[in-house]
């Protein structure tokens, strides 16, 4: 027995970097794994045949977990399928890096909306689902950015700081349900985010971590991994794995 045997799992933005890893490594202690995306169909295929790989099941479902009734109908059809969902991991994300002065209302909203509203959407339709179950297993993938702020990330840093303030809220709401929700705020992670980075901003970053390197998607996978598995009296915290970047 494998110790996600039985249960189901959605990642939303599951079909590459962090969430990909996330994905596989739930897969791997035999959870069934459904992968939301919005537009890699092809990369959310792959990743799903790498599960199936790992004797047990995947479903591939496109949404725009910005959008409430995208969101809400992702869970829906995880539940129709499967009759249950125990772990619920918001990872889908995306970036729009200006300054302030810079900064348009299209951008901020359209951050916000990814990143943020997605989390409610998706916490809300899955709540009810994990009541009746009296069992749940809710990760939010946050950032550093979320508690440190960045220069040119006021909109991510909004919406990565309100993942937490959500998260630990939530928390309080869900504990009598056997519902943990907790968030991990990844620091500089070694993704296809990362990498279109100029590498002398790279190196100036590099510079800053403590530890001296970039983080990996793995990493990142293993704390929702033990969440999942082990965290049954964890409930309403962040998790940093930053290599010091934020202390």
């Amino acid at each position: 027995m494998r110790k996600l045997d039985g249960r189901t799992a959605i990642v939303t933005g599951g079909s590459r970097g962090i969430g990909r890893a996330i994905a596989l490594e739930l897969a791997e202690l035999g959870a069934k794994v459904a992968i939301n995306y919005r537009g890699s169909k092809e990369d959310a295929e792959r990743v799903a045949d790498e599960i199936r790989a790992l004797d047990t099941e995947a479903l591939v479902i496109q949404a725009d977990v910005g959008e409430a009734e995208q969101a809400r109908s992702l869970v829906k059809q995880v539940v129709d399928t499967w009759g249950r969902l125990d772990i619920l991991v918001n990872n889908a994300g995306i970036t729009r890096d200006k300054t302030l002065k810079k900064l348009t209302d299209d951008d901020w909203h359209q951050v916000l909306r990814t990143n943020l509203d997605s989390v409610y959407y998706t916490v809300s339709a899955a709540q009810p689902v994990m009541t009746e179950q009296q069992y749940g297993r809710i990760i939010n993938i946050s950032s550093f950015v979320g508690q440190a702020g960045n220069f040119g990330q006021a909109n991510y840093a909004a919406s990565k700081g309100g993942i937490i303030a959500f998260t630990k809220s939530a928390a309080q709401e869900f504990a009598k349900q056997n519902i943990t929700i907790n968030a991990i705020a990844p620091g500089f992670t070694e993704t296809e985010m990362l990498s279109q980075v100029p590498e002398p901003i790279r190196e100036k970053i590099l510079a800053k971590i403590p530890m001296g390197r970039f983080g990996k998607p793995e990493e990142i996978a293993r704390a929702v991994a033990f969440l999942a598995t082990d965290g049954d009296y964890i409930t309403g915290q962040q998790i940093n794995i930053n290599g010091g970047v934020y202390m």
